[in-house]
């Protein structure tokens, strides 16, 4: 008798713990298989910030790699791609996100901190040019003429659209932009003004696009420009414009921008590359790793495509997660531009 009780016993100890066990478990996030990698449950903080054209793609991002591994949580901030890298360069954050390269001055920052990173373009975006939804004398603007509106030059000088094309009407022009931290702006100056940076000064400048977009929406006389997805976004209350670049090769005159206008090369020159940096030290850490691995998946890119952006093809892609596999630092754009560049080239 004496035996069967401590035999009893000793099996309801044990299924009490197994109980207590199972309970603790469940209440951790469902077990080892729950947001875990190989086995183990990821766990961490990852800190991104730069551009707000990337962000979008880096937020859901985030958002479907956090679902899938709730140990971890990843903050996305935009404070434009010039000020992401002084944090980035400084070692306060492990990702950038940069819609253009970096520049050498970054890079010397980098180096001087002891900051090494990985390269990865994540898709391709259009500039898009924009005016007020009630805007209806202008469908398409040459290059020439978005230089007139936009150089130095014309600051304090080209305020009236009819300064612009001599049939447009006497209407005032204001200008919304990105400001100078922008790797838009440096994009936009570069393709349209021949320089990074040549850019007339007079116009209302944010690094938030959504400032922008309030901007243009609530001016007849505006025009502003930024990502495509800020236009996607915000079409019902925008109207976007097509460019004319003159050369006969990218199509025929006026060419809107889209995925299949970016996908054929004729959206020229305001279609661009856009990127993150990643931090090699941080990359040392299984969530960060698992999260840029997650990033550069191919079959993860329809996040892409939903938030307004081109994902890459499939070649740039493999190309580009052998480039991560080899942990290959440095910049592929010495000199930081990217206007007219062809990716499977520049990968090679």
């Amino acid at each position: 008798m004496k035996s069967w009780i401590r035999s009893s016993y000793k099996f309801s100890v044990c299924l009490s713990l197994v109980t207590l066990l199972a309970t603790l478990t469940a209440c951790d996030g469902g077990g080892q298989n729950a947001g875990s990698t190989n086995g183990e449950t990821l766990r961490g903080d990852i800190t991104i910030d730069g551009s707000s054209t990337v962000f979008p793609i880096t937020e859901a991002m985030a958002e479907e790699f956090q679902i899938e591994n709730p140990g971890t949580r990843v903050t996305v901030g935009i404070s434009g791609t010039g000020g992401g890298f002084k944090k980035f360069c400084a070692g306060e954050t492990d990702i950038q996100d940069a819609s253009r390269p970096i520049k050498d001055s970054e890079m010397e920052a980098c180096q001087q901190a002891g900051i090494e990173f990985i390269e990865l373009p994540v898709a391709y975006d259009a500039l898009s040019v924009v005016v007020n939804s009630q805007n209806d004398w202008v469908d398409c603007l040459t290059t020439e003429e978005l230089q007139k509106i936009w150089e130095p030059a014309a600051q304090g000088k080209i305020n009236n659209w009819s300064q612009v094309r001599a049939d447009f009407p006497d209407q005032p022009l204001t200008l919304y932009g990105p400001g100078t931290d922008s790797g838009t702006f440096d994009y936009f100056t570069d393709a349209i003004n021949g320089e990074e940076g040549a850019s007339r000064g007079d116009y209302t400048a944010s690094e938030d696009d959504n400032v922008i977009v309030q901007g243009v929406a609530n001016d007849t006389g505006a025009l502003g420009y930024f990502g495509l997805a800020y236009y996607e976004e915000n079409q019902d209350k925008l109207k976007v414009v097509g460019i004319d670049d003159g050369d006969p090769s990218n199509g025929d005159g006026c060419i809107p921008p889209s995925v299949a206008t970016v996908e054929n090369s004729t959206y020229q020159p305001l279609a661009r590359p856009i990127f993150i940096y990643v931090n090699k030290e941080a990359l040392s850490r299984p969530e960060v790793q698992s999260f840029v691995n997650y990033y550069m998946d191919p079959a993860n890119k329809d996040l892409v495509s939903e938030v307004g952006y081109i994902p890459l093809n499939d070649s740039v892609y493999q190309a580009i997660q052998t480039r991560l596999a080899n942990q290959t630092t440095g910049t592929m754009f010495e000199g930081g531009s990217t206007v007219g560049v062809n990716l499977k080239e520049v990968l090679k």
